[in-house]
């Protein structure tokens, strides 16, 4: 399993902080209460590599392509007006990502980044209709040759840090990562609305390989 970068830090420090814990609960409680603190020690520590975990995708380039930023589950697809970059009416597909799910974020359309903007704000929990514009978050424009998509990193109730890679005038390409999202949270992608949308609401999504929409 190869684990993301973003967890390499983390992972050191949590095998560290238990290490210790539990040396010191062998030396000075019983073997029973040490014996239990390791075993949840080690499903502990299992859980906070298996987040990091950043799995090899197969993404199929192709220009008239959306393709999911993320992996988790669709919740929202609706006409909305997009306010922050474009002043105009899009489609918007939110994806919410479970503490369970992989949390690497992917570049959903080969491009420049004409728009790379970092927001602070609260922390509401991240399928909160109101997380998109008050929530700590990211902004990111990608533009093709065909097409121009906005897509958001959103933290949640418990995510406390977003990474973003994205930088104004570089190239992006199709599926690459761009960021990640530490702990819960959600992917807001804003397509044009003439897109033919190729899921649906409960969807699962896989990053890098689910194709969100399709250019008409």
């Amino acid at each position: 399993m190869t684990i993301h970068k973003e967890g390499y830090k983390i992972i050191f420090f949590t095998m560290l902080l238990l290490a210790v814990v539990n040396i010191v609960l062998m030396k000075f409680t019983p073997d029973w209460l040490a014996n239990i603190v390791l075993g949840l020690s080690v499903i502990f520590f299992f859980l906070v590599v298996q987040f990091f975990r950043n799995p090899k995708r197969h993404t199929i380039i192709n220009d008239k392509h959306i393709i999911a930023p993320a992996d988790g589950k669709v919740v929202v697809i609706e006409e909305v007006m997009e306010e922050e970059y474009f002043k105009e009416k899009r489609k918007q597909i939110s994806i919410f990502m479970s503490p369970l799910n992989v949390h690497v974020n992917r570049n959903p359309i080969s491009g420049q980044v004409k728009y790379a903007k970092y927001h602070p704000g609260k922390y509401l929990v991240a399928w909160h209709p109101k997380s998109s514009t008050e929530n700590e978050r990211t902004t990111v424009v990608i533009e093709s040759n065909k097409t121009s998509i906005l897509f958001r990193q959103i933290a949640g109730a418990v995510a406390r840090r977003i990474v973003m890679y994205s930088k104004e005038g570089q190239y992006a390409n199709q599926g690459e990562d761009m960021g990640f999202i530490k702990f819960g949270s959600r992917i807001d992608v804003f397509v044009p609305v003439d897109c033919k949308i190729n899921v649906n609401i409960d969807e699962k999504t896989k990053g890098g390989e689910t194709i969100l929409a399709t250019l008409v």
